[in-house]
């Protein structure tokens, strides 16, 4: 016998697509002129240790299916695939083994590279890469040059090079050293103090993902927030251009907004809070009044002074309820804000804070904690002097790191006050109406919404807006205020003091002594790249300083036109690699540019971009700026790297199903379980309780929930989970290939719902379609024969017409839904079809082709071994997709029911559109019918025009 197998099939496909590199990218200038092109981009991984598991296929066969569809379209398509390989576990194995990260990056590639090339993804494999290629980060350090050698114009609304940039008279009077530093103010790249996770029992500065609840993931040792030098890319100049750019992109709504939220643009005022120069709220306002006068005339500057707090506010209609300021314990005056005093108070809470995560010092839950300063600030609305306190929930490195706290309008700041017993001052009256006025107007209530002004001197009885554009204007011509639009989105910390990663081309001039003259320059760009050096080991040195540090002076001392150099230690970030990726697919053998322009124009933007939700803000955020700023360098030709996003849901584990047991072990209903002040599972008399797991075969479906069998009175929890290691639930593509095939697991993972749904896995969901498949292969295989061979059932006679009919049914909806990505009811339709011609004693070999090229996207080795019994020699890749013809979508006669007062006397057939007249003269003239009738009267016809016609006699 002849049965459908996997396991002989698809090997022996895949090294026929190999050999004869079936998917290879065809060049666009040897097509046909006006031959559309398909630029299809998956999201390349990270390659872990533990290799696929089958959530990660489902983003890369839906691309696969719309890959083979455009191929048979008659277009030009692109679908290539890679590896975002650097990344933290791969040194964390080298710090545990001394095994170069490269040599197990490499292995996980490899395994990677066999699992894709299982599941018969159409990707043209001589066009992968590795962002560890050092040909490949030579090009990404390229690209970093390219930024630090760019000055954002913000009247052009674009990047420029840094030689453009106008330096003022002032500061090159006083040398190279200072215009040097105007430059580096500017460039898109520079470098800047930001905190960084230095955990000093570990003795290495952590990523954030390495930092648990304050603690070290590895030991759970503490970890203590400290400022060390860092590479910042300043892509809050593009902030404007990120947001507009979304309008003409086709992506989800919701993605659209994530980063829309993400960069966050607001409208307020930024305003100065002149500083006390005594701890005396008593103190005389003389240093005030000149400070006024000093501002009325200079005007309100680009940047404070030490002598003031600027803070920034979306509320400036709220100033005169501001009764105390608000600094982050690591804002740049807290030394001068500090009186003697309270020294010792401030150093104690700034260290406390150091071992707080921003989550942390954010989570609204958290009881509010801060310490006064000693100094006070005037408000500018009305003069009064109000307390400056240091508390963790402001952050350095949002807004100003200072805020004005207006306690009567701002949950936080109500809280803060609440809790140290400072003022609180309504200045917004609430609606007349609201159940909590009388205890806002007290100060015992918080009101953030928008209102009339009270308590606000000339400005009472107005509206919100008009209050916040009478006082930002009154304040900016006192030069204390101006209108500003803020961002949250912050300038992007672009350095890790890691070892695996692309080193920075950036060299720092030493003098003789050895020591940083404050000039930098990047490497020359025939110098690139700048590769990791050769280390003894891959362990922490025990300082807060990057690894490479530790490098021999062969790699780290570079001389370059008669001058000495160090080279940076820090290494880049894993987002680099993947911010360009796209492009270098497009040439990725090309060793004198990036990418060849003319190759860049053909092919780019990417048509379509499928990945997790999960990268919905940072990746694409990051690699829409790099790409703008390339854009305005003329590197690329088009402003956008993505046209279309299409985000894949969540494959979830099996569905898990709990319940809960007493202290004897009698099973507990959920609903009546619920959990005591500690935190404790118990019954709703306060008895513990046990949770238990069961299995499938001990639980049953009753309406939209689960009971055990054993005791119907049970209610049972089911809850699909995250797969995971630790839960024990991943499942691993090469056991489900072993079992079913990998077009069976294709196929699933597109049946399985909506692509962009969250959905549960089930293992016997893949046994249902494999099935299917089994029924197609019968289709057409005579599986009783001893060789393989057709079935009898195939023959070269045309279509009938019920035949033809599904036939163009089908291709019609299989077209249309693989054009919608709506793959799971293209299946079913396929599903249909094979139901239909497997009941039909003849099945014409025209409809039996037209089918596996339909099929074909889906399930490719089933279809090429089919396409092969069939007599062909060719791959069915290079197949023409059928079209469907209209007039044969349509039967050109209909069956309808007669009945006779009520009763089915009969049967006609008339045209689809036949009239209710023509129905009515057709029943009663079916001989059936008139026996029915005999020599009664026609009294009432009920004709429903396709349905049926009802005839009521007496």
């Amino acid at each position: 016998m002849v049965r459908y197998n996997p396991t002989d099939i698809e090997p022996r496909w895949q090294a026929y697509w190999d050999k004869n590199q079936t998917y290879a990218t065809p060049s666009l200038k040897d097509l046909p002129p006006g031959t559309k092109k398909r630029y299809v981009l998956d999201m390349f991984p990270y390659p872990s240790g533990d290799g696929l598991h089958v959530g990660h296929p489902e983003g890369y066969t839906a691309t696969d299916i719309v890959s083979r569809f455009a191929r048979a379209c008659g277009e030009c398509v692109l679908h290539p695939m890679g590896f975002d390989a650097f990344g933290l576990p791969a040194e964390e194995h080298a710090i545990k083994t001394g095994e170069h990260p490269r040599v197990q990056t490499q292995r996980n590639i490899d395994n990677f590279t066999r699992q894709l090339k299982l599941l018969g993804f159409s990707y043209d494999w001589d066009r992968v890469l590795a962002t560890t290629d050092e040909q490949y980060f030579r090009w990404t350090q390229w690209i970093f040059t390219v930024l630090y050698d760019t000055w954002f114009d913000h009247d052009q609304q674009k990047g420029r090079p840094i030689a453009e940039l106008s330096v003022p008279d002032e500061v090159s009077r006083q040398g190279e050293a200072a215009i040097e530093a105007y430059r580096d103010s500017k460039r898109l790249a520079y470098q800047d103090d930001a905190l960084v996770n230095w955990c000093p029992k570990l003795g290495t500065v952590l990523a954030n993902e390495e930092v648990v609840d304050g603690k070290s993931e590895v030991g759970g040792h503490p970890v203590k927030r400290i400022p060390l030098r860092q590479w910042m890319l300043r892509i809050t100049d593009y902030a404007e251009r990120l947001i507009d750019g979304l309008d003409e992109l086709n992506w989800p709504s919701g993605i659209k907004k994530l980063q829309s939220d993400w960069i966050g643009r607001s409208t307020g005022a930024e305003v100065d809070f002149y500083l006390s120069t005594s701890a005396d709220a008593d103190v005389s306002t003389a240093p005030y009044e000149a400070f006024k006068r000093a501002r009325s005339a200079s005007g309100f500057p680009a940047k404070p002074g030490d002598d003031c707090l600027r803070v920034y506010t979306t509320r400036p209609d709220t100033l005169f309820g501001a009764t105390y300021m608000v600094v982050a314990p690591e804002h740049p005056l807290i030394d001068k804000l500090v009186t003697p005093s309270q020294k010792g108070l401030v150093g104690a809470y700034r260290e406390k804070a150091s071992f707080k995560s921003d989550r942390e010092r954010t989570d609204g839950d958290r009881a509010k904690t801060g310490v006064f300063t000693g100094t006070y600030a005037f408000n500018p609305a009305d003069g009064r002097l109000i307390p400056v306190w240091v508390a963790d929930y402001v952050l350095a490195g949002y807004g100003t790191g200072a805020i004005m706290a207006v306690p009567a309008h701002d949950i936080r700041d109500f809280e803060f006050a609440v809790e140290f017993d400072l003022p609180v001052i309504p200045v917004v009256d609430p609606p007349a109406d609201h159940d909590q006025r009388d205890d806002i107007l007290a100060g015992k209530a918080c009101f953030a919404a928008e209102g009339l002004a009270i308590n606000s001197g000339e400005f009472d009885g107005r509206t919100t807006d008009d209050v916040k554009s009478s006082l930002t204007a009154t304040l900016n011509e006192g030069g204390l205020a101006e209108q500003a639009i803020n961002y949250k989105l912050r300038d992007w910390l672009f350095s890790r003091q890691r070892f695996w990663g692309e080193p920075f081309p950036i060299l720092h001039e030493i003098d003789s002594e050895g020591n940083p003259t404050g000039i930098k320059r990047a490497v020359p760009d025939d110098q690139l790249p700048v590769t990791l050096p050769e280390l003894e080991d891959f362990k922490p040195h025990g300082r807060p300083e990057p690894p490479l540090a530790k490098a021999d002076d062969d790699w780290l001392i570079v001389e370059l036109d008669g001058k000495r150099y160090r080279r940076e230690t820090n290494t880049m970030p894993q987002w680099a690699g993947s911010c360009w990726y796209y492009l270098r697919y497009i040439d990725p053998n090309n060793a004198e540019v990036f990418i060849d322009p003319e190759l860049e124009k053909q092919w780019m933007p990417v048509d379509l971009y499928v990945g997790g939700a999960e990268h919905a803000v940072l990746h694409l955020l990051y690699s829409r700026f790099w790409h703008k700023v390339l854009f305005d360098r003329g590197h690329v030709s088009v402003p956008e790297p993505f046209g279309r996003l299409v985000n894949q849901g969540m494959i979830l584990g099996e569905v898990e199903f709990s319940g809960y047991v007493d202290e004897a072990g009698k099973p507990i209903t959920s609903k009546n379980v619920r959990k005591d002040a500690d935190g404790n599972r118990v019954t709703k008399d306060g008895n513990p309780v046990e949770p238990v797991s069961y299995s499938e075969d001990e639980v049953q479906k009753k309406g939209e929930g689960f009971i055990l069998k054993s005791d119907p009175s049970i209610k049972v929890d089911s809850r699909a989970f995250k797969m995971s290691k630790s839960r024990g639930n991943v499942v691993n593509p090469d056991s489900v290939v072993n079992q079913y095939g990998a077009d069976a697991l294709r196929l699933y993972e597109m049946f399985m719902g909506p692509l962009e749904a969250t959905k549960p896995w089930a293992m016997n969901g893949v046994g249902g379609v494999r099935s299917f498949l089994d029924r197609a292969w019968r289709m057409m295989v005579d599986d009783g024969a001893e060789e393989l061979a057709l079935i009898d059932a195939v023959v070269d006679t045309p279509c009938d017409e019920d035949q033809r009919r599904v036939l163009h049914q089908t291709i019609r909806k299989v077209t249309e839904d693989t054009q919608a990505m709506s793959f799971n009811t293209a299946i079913a339709k396929m599903m249909e079809f094979t139901n239909y011609f497997t009941k039909s004693e003849t099945r014409p070999r025209e409809a039996m082709e037209s089918f596996l090229i339909l099929l074909a996207p889906y399930a490719p080795h089933l279809c090429e071994e089919l396409w092969s019994v069939l007599g062909h020699s060719g791959s069915i890749t290079k197949e023409a997709w059928p079209k469907w013809d209209e007039s044969a979508l349509t039967e050109s006669s209909v069956e309808i029911p007669v009945q006779v007062n009520g009763k089915v006397r009969g049967k006609i057939s008339v045209a689809p559109d036949a009239s209710q007249d023509e129905m009515k003269e057709a029943a009663l003239a079916a001989d059936s019918v008139k026996q029915a009738i005999a020599d009664k009267n026609v009294v009432k016809a009920i004709v429903i025009p396709g349905r049926m016609v009802n005839l009521v006699v007496k």
